[in-house]
């Protein structure tokens, strides 16, 4: 109470504040502390900033400088997961570098090879030409100088390299072949992840064919349409074209034969619509790893010659593949204009692990025979008509089963478009009926099906 007056009429003081009782009493130990005062910041300026020493870390006998050292801040251990892996990255550069080193030392070695004799047989070999003029050359040294110019000759390169494991060439420019067309097929060293993959693979699926290194040539025989396959600039020249194979004869008759190796008869009769039309028969001519697939025995006999005979021989059982004369596509046709003929012959030919191009001369003769086999066709290839009629039915009776499925796809087409034009036909008449005709129309509907369905019911019973 005293306390109390001595606050209310300004009373004395105590010097000392007593101390807190009941719920102060937690707070005791803090009544005499001082009021805190705030430290005094002194104002950096730039020059002294810059007079400022840095700290030294722990490591002694090192001076820091204001350049970053990084190897005196880190150590062998700080690149452990890069040391495991740059030695694989770096391995994996190589492989790939000396794998396209390799395609392309062995696709060199089969040009060098086979180069003499494609050039033999053909006037043009390889990718080259002539460009066409620009306007600008046109204007400067007129039409005439522009287009005999040589800087407009495109160097002839031999063997083009379509990808890193497929290289190709071309040739043409002779009589009954219109042009050849010829593909290496390499390794992919360049990816041996890739190649192992599908290696493995081949093992376990017989759908995945083993990775193999072939060559694939196919030589499209002119079969008389050298007007349409020859191109020509002028008027000029297509008169000269005509009057030069007015008297050439390059056709011949159509069929099927092949000399393949037993190892790919199987394969090749699944997956070649050509080969599934012909039979199979062992020749005595052949060595025993080798057949012939023909839809006639007389084909056989003109087309298999001891030159032939033994060019196959010769090549080998590691190398031969096959050797085919068709004049049907590879992919059963689905539509009539797929059965036109169209007359080709195909060789097929593994090449051999060096890169060497003496290592192709166990192949050169069954080579240089396909490409001259065409002319034996041209003055031989002419059947009985006994042999070309049993040749025909079988290709009649394919297209009799396309037209049957063509005439059926064209009557349901018919039947869905008279059913349109029904639906659209009863939409626009209950659009111009009121509610009670919609009814009685819609009435006359159910009983009219409901009649339908009685018949069927009738006839079925």
């Amino acid at each position: 109470m005293e306390g109390l007056m001595k606050g209310l009429f300004g009373g004395p003081k105590s010097a000392v504040s007593p101390s807190p009782a009941g719920d102060d009493a937690d707070f005791a130990d803090y009544a005499g502390a001082p009021d805190p005062t705030p430290a005094s910041i002194s104002p950096v300026t730039a020059a002294s900033a810059g007079q400022q020493q840095a700290v030294p870390t722990s490591r002694p006998g090192i001076t820091y400088t204001k350049w970053y050292k990084v190897w005196e801040r880190t150590s062998p251990s700080d690149f452990y997961q890069e040391a495991i892996i740059l030695p694989f990255i770096v391995l994996l550069v190589g492989l790939h570098a000396w794998g396209r080193s390799k395609n392309k030392r062995k696709a060199k070695g089969w040009i060098t090879a086979h180069a003499p004799v494609l050039e033999k047989e053909f006037a043009l070999v390889g990718f080259g030409g002539r460009k066409a003029p620009t306007v600008d050359d046109v204007q400067s040294s007129g039409l005439l100088q522009a287009m005999t110019s040589d800087d407009l000759v495109i160097p002839t390169e031999l063997l083009k390299e379509k990808t890193a494991q497929e290289y190709t060439t071309y040739a043409t420019g002779r009589q009954n072949v219109a042009f050849v067309d010829v593909k290496v097929s390499l390794f992919k060293r360049y990816n041996p992840v890739t190649f192992l993959l599908e290696l493995a693979l081949s093992f376990f699926f017989d759908s995945i064919r083993s990775p193999v290194e072939r060559m694939e040539a196919t030589s499209y025989a002119f079969d008389g349409k050298e007007k349409d396959l020859i191109p020509v600039q002028n008027q000029r020249e297509q008169e000269t074209m005509e009057a030069r194979v007015k008297g050439l004869q390059s056709s011949y008759d159509g069929f099927v034969w092949a000399v393949v190796n037993k190892d790919g008869m199987r394969q090749l009769r699944d997956e070649r619509y050509d080969i599934s039309l012909t039979t199979t028969k062992d020749h005595p001519k052949l060595p025993p790893w080798a057949t012939v697939m023909s839809e006639s025995a007389e084909i056989t006999e003109l087309l298999l010659t001891p030159e032939l005979t033994k060019a196959v021989e010769q090549a080998g059982d590691a190398a031969f593949e096959y050797l085919i004369v068709t004049d049907q596509p590879i992919d059963k046709p689905q539509k009539l204009n797929e059965t036109i003929p169209r007359k080709r012959l195909s060789l097929s030919l593994r090449l051999p692990s060096s890169t060497s191009s003496s290592a192709y001369a166990p192949t050169l003769p069954i080579f240089s025979l396909f490409l001259r086999l065409p002319d034996t066709l041209v003055s031989s290839a002419h059947f009985r008509p006994e042999v070309l009629k049993r040749i025909r039915a079988t290709r009649e009776d394919e297209i009799r089963k396309l037209k049957k499925v063509s005439e059926d796809e064209k009557a349901e087409e018919r039947k869905l478009e008279g059913d349109r034009k029904k639906k659209a036909e009863r939409e626009s008449r209950l659009k111009g009926m009121g509610a009670e005709e919609q009814r009685k129309f819609l009435e006359k509907e159910r009983e009219r099906d409901q009649r339908k369905q009685g018949k069927k019911m009738t006839k079925k019973a």
